[in-house]
């Protein structure tokens, strides 16, 4: 065993095509686990070898299914020789649901299940229902996903695994950016505020950023300023339990104005100020500096 001598947490992900497997990675790497899909089952004593000498990684997810078949013969002696380990504190999770529902998923995501390429979805579901029965039998937690949504699925795996049996943090990032050079294509809500006014027009002002008081002064001293700013601040703090409630664990709010040196830097500033004493907060400006390395080109 590596120097740590806390035992490894290993979670083997198994179950039927359509189950929900998909759903439990993003779970468990919420939770902080390593994840890795699709792990062939003959590679398992190597990579804990590998984990082992790091001592660096102690908790992980693998999911292991039908899709390395070639090698699925060997999982269930290879489990015994980890649950026998001292290192090693194993669990294995199966997930399930009824012959009807996985149909419906299979119909209504019109994937092929792996083992009907070129039969009927009924034969492959029950080909991989019989070749998947001597794990399911070892499986210490089985979840029904029949009637579960996603997020009731993510929260029954939070309430089986999570040692702490607190959910993931949720945290903010807000961003302010520039119109002019592209909207960001990972922001979940984004606010236009150009129709504030616009400090470049102030010489004293023009070559200075959002990051320097007088030019957030000037843009907070804007009575329509101030009468967004509430607004928007209590829609989001309306609106946030119900992303936390849905399972989101981070929310992006982008800010922009016209080159994203005023007055987006100046609201996201304040944005990211007025939340953080409810969440961990991250506020970056991914244009503030636009200005000065198109100067220094010319």
């Amino acid at each position: 065993m590596a120097e740590n001598d806390e035992p490894f947490e290993l979670v083997i992900i198994s179950g039927m095509s359509g189950a929900g497997k998909t759903v439990a990675v993003q779970a468990f790497e919420d939770l902080g686990y390593f994840c890795i899909d699709n792990m062939p089952p003959a590679l398992i004593p190597k990579f804990w070898e590998l984990l082992d000498q790091s001592g660096k990684i102690r908790k992980v997810a693998l999911v292991v299914d039908l899709r390395s078949r070639a090698f699925y013969d060997e999982i269930v002696d290879i489990l015994h020789e980890l649950e026998n380990s001292e290192s090693v504190h194993t669990r294995i999770l199966f997930l399930d649901a009824t012959d009807a529902e996985l149909v419906s998923r299979y119909k209504e995501t019109r994937r092929a299940h792996p083992l009907a390429m070129d039969g009927r979805l009924m034969d492959g579901i029950k080909k991989e229902r019989e070749l998947l029965r001597p794990l399911r039998n070892h499986a210490e937690i089985i979840i029904d996903t029949s009637s579960l949504s996603p997020r009731e699925l993510r929260e029954e795996l939070f309430a089986s695994f999570n040692e702490n049996k607190r959910k993931p943090v949720f945290h903010l990032e807000v961003m302010s950016f520039g119109f002019k050079y592209g909207l960001p294509i990972d922001a979940d809500i984004v606010m236009d505020v150009r129709f504030l006014p616009n400090p470049y027009y102030i010489p004293e002002l023009k070559h200075k950023t959002g990051l320097d008081q007088d030019v957030y002064d000037y843009v907070m001293a804007s009575p329509a300023a101030e009468s967004f700013y509430q607004k928007f601040a209590t829609m989001l703090h309306e609106i946030m339990p119900q992303y936390i409630k849905e399972g989101k664990t981070s929310l992006t709010i982008a800010i922009g104005c016209t080159g994203g040196q005023h007055r987006s830097v100046s609201f996201a500033r304040r944005i990211g100020q007025s939340f953080k004493g409810e969440y961990p907060v991250d506020v970056t400006h991914r244009d503030v500096n636009r200005r000065k390395e198109t100067v220094n080109r010319s």
